[in-house]
Order: structure tokens, then sequence, then C-alpha cells
């Protein structure tokens, strides 16, 4: 499954825009509420609304989480009396498939109009879906689950669906090569490999000795899930991975590691959406993918009310980079503050 094209009209801060991405990796930069993770959580939505069992208006509102499971509350502000309209295509070797998805200020709940999903079930069956929100979770995951079922607490679904994805060995017959040198990249971060205790439901890090996983640094939780789900078999050749701010809490020597592996796992047909503040990530993709390589940085700014995008396959092309600019302002006070 690879997603190629999102259209939206009147969604949360987009008044009308229209997306394509790469096969490989796509990479949101932008300002803070330029809408990077709602687009995120809608493709992740759109995603999971493969299985037959798991219908594309309600995933959204569980994962995006509006008041009451509202749909409505999505629609932009200033647009209220007007109908969001969503359309996500995606294709399959030669199939190719948009799932549509329509609401206004009188829709009830999730109770959406949506098009296409019968068939988007049948031509994407099988594909499976990660999303790695910017919070960890793994070190929160003792009873989280039934907790959030019985509405003791809020998560929304990117959580509960990334602590069932982890429990569940997908890898068939064993690690290929390229997951194994991955997995060794990682161990050597992390100092050990990930040790999931069913009885206990708690998740340890295996070096010399077993360390509970809220006792290490946080930035090498990430890493720790990561490679859980590597192990686990979760993204292989049609998969789909969404990642909030890979960068999040990460030692900096880490993050040119975390470019690497997200290229390798492109390299074996992952298609991989991020977003991130960081330039030293979004210029390490730069300068470290190959020719054949699929990346493309999408730059999201406030236009006005809404939120506007350009894209590029070169991170230096962009018009608008909040990273660059960001960087070099500091590059001038480091010069103007030696100068005097």
């Amino acid at each position: 499954m690879k997603i190629y094209k999102l259209n939206l009209k009147n969604y949360t801060v987009f008044s009308e825009s229209s997306l394509e991405f790469s096969r490989g990796i796509n990479i949101f930069i932008g300002e803070n509420g330029t809408g990077k993770t709602h687009i995120m959580k809608l493709l992740y939505a759109s995603c999971q609304a493969v299985n037959e069992k798991t219908p594309f208006a309600y995933k959204l509102a569980r994962t995006m989480l509006p008041d009451d499971y509202k749909l409505s509350a999505l629609i932009s502000k200033g647009k209220k009396s007007e109908k969001t309209d969503i359309a996500v295509y995606a294709s399959e070797e030669s199939k190719s498939e948009v799932l549509g998805l329509s609401f206004d200020a009188k829709t009830k709940k999730f109770d959406a109009k949506v098009t296409g999903e019968e068939s988007w079930e049948k031509i994407f069956s099988g594909a499976n879906s990660v999303y790695i929100p910017a919070k960890e979770i793994l070190s929160n995951c003792y009873n989280l689950i039934s907790a959030v079922e019985r509405d003791n607490v809020r998560f929304d679904d990117t959580y509960t669906d990334l602590l069932h994805m982890v429990k569940v060995d997908v890898s068939g017959d064993g690690d290929s090569t390229d997951s194994g040198d991955m997995l060794k990249k990682i161990e050597s971060i992390i100092g050990g490999k990930v040790l999931y205790d069913n009885q206990k439901d708690q998740y340890y890090i295996k070096g010399q000795n077993k360390q509970e996983f809220n006792l290490v640094a946080e930035g090498i939780r990430k890493m720790a899930l990561l490679w859980q789900l590597i192990k686990q078999g979760a993204l292989k050749s049609g998969d789909v991975l969404f990642w909030d701010e890979p960068e999040a809490n990460i030692n900096p020597e880490y993050i040119p590691v975390i470019a690497d592996i997200l290229l390798e796992l492109q390299r074996n047909g992952v298609q991989i959406f991020i977003s991130t503040h960081s330039y030293i990530l979004a210029k390490y993709f730069e300068i470290r993918s190959r020719d054949e390589d699929s990346v493309m940085y999408i730059s999201l700014n406030k236009d006005g009310k809404f939120a506007a995008s350009e894209s590029s396959a070169k991170f230096s092309e962009l018009h608008n980079n909040i990273l660059i600019s960001s960087f070099e302002k500091l590059l001038d006070e480091v010069y103007n503050s030696e100068v005097h």
C-alpha cells in the first residue's frame, strides 16, 4: 500500500489543500499549529480502514478525539456552515483506489458519509500501519489498554493500537539480513534487547542486566520501541509507518542512526511519514539518501487563517523552510556575539 495523494477541504486548519506524497519517506516540517499531526492521524486512520472491522469515520474520531467523538468539530474555523471533504488516494501494484469522507455541522458523532471503503478494504487488505506518537508509551503500558476500554483514562487510538502492535509477532520465519543489521544498530544504543514480561505487562531492556523501562531515559525507550517493532515484523514491505517527532528526547548523536534506519526501511518497501522540528534530522535525510531513495519534504505554513503547503525533493529548495531560517538566525547570533 502506497498513499500518493491527499485532498482536503475545510479540515481543521486547512481550507483547501492537495498534497502529493513520495512512495518512500515523507517529512513534514512547519511551525506548531500548521496541521502536521492532523494530516498524519488522518492518513493513519485511512490505513487502519483497510480492516473491514475498522470503519474510516470511526477510526478518525478515535484518533483525533474530538469531544463526544463529533467529527463536526474538525471542520475548519470560520467554515462551520460548509462541508468537509477528504479524499485519500493509494495504490497497490497496478491498482489504485480513493477513500472519501464527508461531513458537516449536522453530522452526528462519526456518522459521516464514506465512499470507496469496500474496494479500499479489498485492494489493501493485509497492509499494516503503525503510528508512533511523540510521547513514549511502553513504560506506561501496565493495564493501560484496559483502563482506556473502561473509559477511566483518555488516550487516542494511536497509543492503544501501538501497545497492541508491539505484543504481536508477525515476523514469520525470522529476521532478514537487513532487519538484523538494523536491530544491531539499535542494540548498540540501548545496551541490549527488549524483553516483554507478559505476567507483569511490563517491558525491560535486557543487556548484561535486566532493567525496567521506566528507569532508562525516554530517548533510549523510543529507540527500544523501534527495535521491538522491527523485531516483531511490524514494518515490512507494503506497510506504512507514521512517526511524530522522532527526534524528541533523543541524544543528537543518535539522530543519524534514526535517519539511516528509516532510509533502510523505505528501501525495504515501507512508506514513511514523519513530522519533525529538527534541522539536523531533516538534513541527514538529504545528505544520506541515495539516488534510488525516494524522499519528499513537505512544508506547512500559515497563510492567513489557514495552512498552506509546499513540497520538494530537496530540503534546501523549500521556500518556506522554518528549520533553515531558524538555524540561520542562530548562526547570525553566534557570529555577532563572536565579533563583539
